[in-house]
C-alpha cells in the first residue's frame, strides 16, 4: 500500500513544492490524518493517494485559492467527494452546488463532475473511488 505525503516522515519537515514522498509500510486498519498528507502546489491541484486496494482507491485533493478539478467522469466506478476544509464549489454539467467543511457529493458512474475553490483559503477534499482505477 502506497501513501503519497508532503512531509518528510522522520521528521514532519516540508518537502519542496511539487516533491512527493513514497511510503510503503502503512499496515490496515490504522488511524490516518488525511491533512498530514495534503500535497499543496501553487501550479495545480495536489493528489495523494492514502489507501488502494483492488476494490478502493482512497485519496485527498488539495486545492489553493483558485485551484480548479475540471468536468470528467469515471467509467465503470462511482466517486465520493467529503470536504475535510475550507469551502467552494462542485461542478456538474449545466450547474454548480457550493461545498463546505464536512459536507460530501457522490458522482455517480459517468456524470460528469469537478471542483474549483471559490474561497480565499485553502480546500481539502478526501475522495474515494470504488472500484479502484
Amino acid at each position: 500500500m502506497r501513501v503519497s505525503s508532503g512531509k518528510n516522515a522522520s521528521n514532519d519537515v516540508p518537502e519542496p513544492p511539487g516533491a512527493t514522498l513514497e511510503v510503503d509500510c502503512m499496515e490496515h486498519p490504522t488511524v490516518i490524518q488525511p491533512a498530514r498528507h495534503a500535497q499543496w502546489r501553487p501550479d495545480k491541484m495536489g493528489k495523494a493517494t492514502l489507501f488502494e486496494s483492488a476494490r478502493l482507491l482512497v485519496g485527498l485533493n488539495a486545492f489553493e485559492p483558485g485551484q480548479v478539478h475540471e468536468l470528467h467522469s469515471h467509467e465503470g466506478m462511482d466517486k465520493l467527494y467529503y470536504v475535510l476544509e475550507g469551502d467552494g464549489v462542485f461542478l456538474l454539467e449545466g450547474r454548480q452546488m457550493t461545498m463546505r467543511a464536512g459536507e460530501l457529493m457522490v458522482a455517480p458512474e459517468n456524470v460528469p463532475h469537478g471542483i474549483r475553490n471559490s474561497g480565499t483559503g485553502r480546500l481539502l477534499v478526501l475522495t474515494v473511488l470504488a472500484p479502484a482505477p
